[in-house]
């Protein structure tokens, strides 16, 4: 397969894409409308809206050159998919080798092979066209790029839809091996000199036909110097830094690769596009469906603090759709899926999924009402009950006790009850906290399932913040006893 010059695009489909996430259709070679019986296709590029296909034909008779030249063709690309015949592009093909080598972003430049000087290689590199107002192209301009010395026979270009970024690959004094990668930048209306892209990119094998993201993260090119299945194979790898700084190269494997010469990788759309000359000598264009993975989604859900200023309240993110692994970020600090030990308020997190993408939500905590002023009620004031030591387990004394109290107001659900719960001092305040609440919930918990009202109970679990006894070490069994009560107490509403 010959080497020819790799175009540019204007791309619409999602940048940085690990082939790892790519679910693909089985490779199709475009039809005899593109790919002719005879003659050797490549350099496919698409207009930015997609509707025109141009590539290069190479061997083909009725090229302007003869069947050893390599002229610039072009297709119709209707929305439903199908191929106009192609047809030679006007004004822009000689005797010499052409091939466009990029397309701006609105469409009305062309970046072409400087091939228009009238002298085969006296000055290699690439010239750009502009369209004219009835629809035909222009006559090239010659583009300076300083330093740029080419040697030998092949080369190619990239230039970025924005046009402000140019990848060469040729062979120069400072090149590795047979062609290496280069960058080129428009800076203050000028291009800088080629600077060489680094021994993490260039082997002493060739690496050639350069393609760039939209945000020029991810560099697409074919090597025989990275290892691979074949003549060539078209690998990608990722920007770490400056324009020398990448991180290791990586197969797209299959289909993309086979034992034979496969390069000049884009896409459009949802579609990528290459050439490869796995079916015969000569090469076709192959395209396949690239069916993105799942757009991330996500939803928020929470539990409120069960009390008046406590700390039990939850927020948990459920992936709807994505691709794993997950990491969260909490306005809080917190990095679990679910955050918990939440106060009132408002929490924010950030859920970004493998492929780096960022989505946010947003939950609210409320509590409830601040207990009201207790107003004693006769003899109904109070009641308490005792737990046993590191235990939220309601025994049957402490049963018997709240079924009495039960007995007592059964015919006034008009009262408010009001649950205290506390802890004696001989583990942590954190546990204490903890075990206080559970001791509230069980003892709510109980009374609801007697009958009273759910929404006429609150209360405050306070660990060993309030001690009857504050001994120490020297607490007696009967004090530690007197810290682990709960208090029931009604008022009126």
């Amino acid at each position: 397969m010959k080497k020819i010059v790799l175009p540019s695009l204007a791309l619409l489909f999602i940048s940085n894409l690990n082939a790892q996430f790519w679910k693909l259709s089985d490779p199709i070679n475009l039809p005899v409308n593109v790919n002719s019986a005879v003659a050797e296709e490549g350099t496919p590029i698409f207009s930015p809206d997609s509707s025109y296909l141009y590539f290069t034909r190479t061997f083909d008779p009725t090229n302007k050159g003869g069947e050893f030249d390599q002229d610039i063709w072009f297709s119709e690309r209707s929305p439903q998919g199908t191929y106009s015949d192609a047809q030679q592009i006007n004004g822009l093909n000689n005797k010499f080798n052409n091939a466009v080598v990029g397309i701006n972003a609105t469409g009305n430049r062309l970046y072409v092979l400087n091939s228009y000087d009238g002298k085969k290689d006296t000055k290699k590199g690439i010239n750009v066209v502009e369209k004219s107002s009835d629809g035909s192209w222009g006559k090239p301009k010659s583009m300076v790029i300083p330093d740029l010395d080419i040697e030998g026979d092949f080369y190619g270009f990239h230039v970025t839809p924005d046009e402000k970024t140019i990848i060469i690959s040729y062979k120069g004094p400072s090149t590795l091996g047979e062609e290496d990668l280069y960058v080129s930048e428009l800076l203050n209306g000028e291009w800088s000199a080629p600077k060489h892209m680094g021994s993490t990119i260039n082997t002493i094998g060739f690496e050639m036909s350069p393609f760039l993201s939209p945000n020029k993260d991810t560099l697409y090119f074919s090597s025989n110097g990275h290892g691979g299945k074949g003549d060539a194979d078209i690998f990608y790898s990722v920007k770490t830094g400056s324009w020398t700084s990448w991180s290791t190269p990586i197969n797209l494997g299959e289909p993309f690769n086979t034992e034979k010469f496969d390069a000049y990788f884009s896409y459009s759309e949802k579609y990528a596009y290459w050439a490869s000359n796995r079916n015969g000598d000569k090469s076709d264009i192959y395209k396949v469906e690239i069916i993105s993975p799942p757009p991330l989604a996500i939803a928020c859900a929470s539990t409120d603090v069960t009390i008046y200023e406590g700390n039990d309240g939850t927020a948990t993110v459920n992936i709807e759709q994505g691709v794993p692994k997950y990491t969260y970020n909490w306005s809080n600090g917190d990095t679990q899926q679910t955050a918990r030990n939440l106060v009132v308020g408002e929490y924010n997190v950030e859920v970004t999924d493998e492929l780096g993408r960022k989505v946010s939500c947003t939950v609210n905590i409320l509590q409830p009402d601040k207990p009201i002023e207790i107003i004693p009620v006769d003899d109904l004031a109070q009641t308490e009950i005792y737990f046993d030591l590191n235990s939220s387990f309601l025994n049957k004394q402490n049963k018997q006790t709240l079924d009495d109290f039960i007995n007592k107001i059964k015919d006034r659900q008009e009262l408010k009850i009001t649950i205290e719960s506390h802890c004696d001092a001989r583990a942590n305040n954190t546990y204490n906290i903890w075990l206080s609440q559970r001791r509230f919930n069980q003892t709510k918990k109980y009374l609801i399932k007697k009958g009273l009202k759910d929404q006429n109970i609150s209360g405050v679990y306070k660990g060993e913040e309030e001690l009857r006894f504050d001994c120490g070490e020297n607490c007696t069994e009967e004090q530690h006893r007197e810290n682990r009560r709960t208090t029931i107490t009604t008022s009126k509403s």
